[in-house]
């Protein structure tokens, strides 16, 4: 029987379907799966490491978060108010309100949250996060 590795670095094919028959292709499907998901997860963004798709705390903006674009770029997404942006200005910076249901259905509702469009836009990470 090929292995899975085997098979996938190889070919360079991905298949949706996979049949575990023993103990070492479970050890090899999981091997692999752990390097493939790192090569995911990971990307470089101005000579550095970032994880993609997870949001952390913003410098520009309250929030940002490292995503693929449609090009195949990793860009930054600054969303969120506040930041150093709005305390630089004198502005008060605003309060996430996310469980006050009157407030969560206002922002919802204004923001279009129903379809948030792409993710390598403010929209659809703000969305998420409400």
């Amino acid at each position: 029987m090929i292995s899975l590795y085997n098979l996938l670095v190889e070919s360079q094919e991905y298949c949706e379907e996979y049949t575990v028959e023993n103990y070492q292709d479970v050890k090899e499907f999981t091997e692999f799966m752990k390097e493939y998901k790192s090569d995911i997860n990971e990307a470089e963004y101005q000579g550095r490491t970032v994880k993609l798709g997870k949001p952390m705390q913003g410098d520009v903006k309250k929030f940002k978060v490292y995503v693929n674009n449609p090009k195949g770029n990793v860009v930054k997404v600054n969303f969120g108010h506040g930041g150093s942006s709005a305390k630089k200005s004198g502005e008060k910076t605003m309060s996430i309100r996310k469980n006050n249901p009157d407030a969560r259905k206002a922002f919802r509702a204004r923001h279009n949250c129903d379809s948030p469009g792409p993710k390598h836009k403010a929209r659809y990470w703000s969305c998420r996060k409400w």
